[in-house]
């Protein structure tokens, strides 16, 4: 007597979230981001208004920091304030990407091309940072359309933001923040165009989550699509 095996079935893959709320907070945080940004940039224009006081810059060298004053001070506040804002942009914008990647898994039956760890170091490891987030926004939309063009602006975001990495939170604001004051009063445009660029990238990441959210929203509501 032979025994009858049952034939194993594949696991169904799981339902597609809700992801209107995430992008609602990653477009939020963004357009927090760029005043945040663009604070900055007043008051990089306040500074070099004001010019540099006659005891020099606030960083002396040697160690020595010569007392700041109420200009100086205030761009501290700003700098900081905008450093919070950042980072709560960053969690939010990785928050949303995290949602609408597992609902590009449930929606095409496809793994991600890049594994979860690299939601994360992909931003951060060197080299590698240069491609790899830009990738796993790509998978999102080709997982799911791989007959469509990707939108053009998830290019002009990665651009931008890759401008910004070389020109601005990369080299020009690498120094502390006594030290960018002091790039204020002997040279603002660098800085300013720095700032620019930030808040244009910031404003194309906000076009980019709307749509391609839009766009997966749209297909989880096609009752013909299969999930």
């Amino acid at each position: 007597m032979t025994e009858q095996k049952t034939p194993l079935t594949a696991a169904p893959a799981p339902d597609p979230r809700p992801v209107g709320r995430a992008a609602r907070c990653a477009i939020a945080a963004l357009a927090l981001a760029g005043i945040a940004w663009v604070a900055r940039a007043v008051w990089h224009l306040r500074l070099a208004a004001a010019g540099e006081p006659a005891s020099g810059p606030p960083d002396q060298g040697g160690g020595v920091h010569r007392p700041l004053n109420a200009l100086e001070d205030s761009y501290h506040l700003v700098d900081s304030v905008g450093s919070a804002v950042t980072a709560v942009c960053a969690i939010a914008f990785l928050f949303w990407l995290d949602r609408v990647r597992d609902n590009a898994k449930a929606l095409s039956g496809l793994d991600p091309r890049y594994s979860y760890p690299w939601l994360w170091l992909g931003w951060v490891v060197p080299v590698v940072n240069l491609w790899i987030p830009r990738g796993v926004v790509a998978d999102v939309h080709r997982t799911v359309f791989p007959e469509r063009r990707l939108p053009a602006v998830v290019n002009w975001w990665w651009g931008l933001w890759l401008a910004g990495l070389a020109g601005g939170v990369g080299l020009i604001y690498a120094d502390d923040t006594d030290e960018v004051i002091a790039r204020a009063y002997r040279g603002v445009l660098p800085l300013l165009a720095a700032d620019l660029v930030i808040v244009a990238a910031a404003g194309a990441a906000a076009l980019m989550v709307h749509t391609l959210t839009t766009d997966q929203q749209r297909h989880m509501a096609e009752p013909d699509q299969a999930v």
